[in-house]
């Protein structure tokens, strides 16, 4: 493709995000005040949110594209384009909502998933939960989710969430344990938005998700013996 029309191609999708800008924002505002309502509060112990920036955002869509030019032609999924840009970057806005032990997502998760039976929020596909623990994926498939392992051990609940079906703006929502989101943190800043290469770091953020999933159980148990107030 000549860079002329690269650059009227990249420009055409950085327009795309700012026309939608306002409805992500927007959207994003009403998920948060959402966990932050008083239904939770006992529940949810923080919250954090951002919307991707313009150039983080173009520099995801380059790297998806190239990624899928690399798969075999058969797994290809095609270029993300102006118009297909939003259901393919489906993380412009998103919030994480943290909690202290595992006996309180199935609150926070039926609470979510009610509102979506209401129709207040809609999926724009089923959530996923993210786990390398053989009971945790035992308990988050009994509540109906779809289980996933990614080779990090990374762990958390992901939904894509749209205010209604023909809706551009998303909004994913990750949910994980203070302990997870520790784990998190640090895999993200060796990992994102490129990987490691080092086989070391590789195998010791795995040593690290066996020990945050062990003192995930210990808080379990802690809360259980205690009384579980919440």
């Amino acid at each position: 493709m000549p860079d002329q029309n690269v650059d009227e191609f990249n420009e055409a999708i950085r327009q795309s995000y700012d026309d939608n800008f306002d409805a992500f924002d927007l959207f994003l505002k009403n998920v948060k005040n959402f966990f932050e309502g008083r239904k939770l509060s006992k529940n949810v112990h923080s919250i954090r949110h951002r919307i991707k920036d313009v150039d983080h955002f173009m520099e995801k869509v380059k790297r998806k594209n190239a990624e899928d030019l690399a798969r075999e032609p058969d797994n290809r999924q095609g270029p993300i384009t102006p118009e297909n840009v939003f259901e393919r970057i489906t993380d412009v806005a998103g919030l994480r909502v943290l909690h202290l032990h595992t006996s309180q997502f199935e609150f926070i998760h039926n609470t979510l998933m009610s509102k979506i039976d209401e129709g207040e929020f809609t999926l724009l596909e089923p959530p996923k939960a993210y786990t390398w623990d053989p009971d945790s994926g035992i308990y988050f498939e009994s509540l109906g989710l779809k289980r996933e392992l990614k080779d990090s051990y990374y762990t958390s609940i992901h939904y894509v969430l749209r205010p209604n079906s023909r809706a551009k703006a998303t909004c994913e929502v990750q949910i994980r344990t203070l302990l997870e989101e520790v784990w998190g943190e640090i895999d993200h800043t060796m990992n994102y938005p490129t990987p490691t290469t080092d086989e070391h770091c590789k195998e010791q953020i795995k040593i690290l998700a066996r020990l945050v999933g062990t003192g995930t159980h210990l808080a379990d148990s802690i809360m259980r013996r205690y009384g579980n107030r919440d």
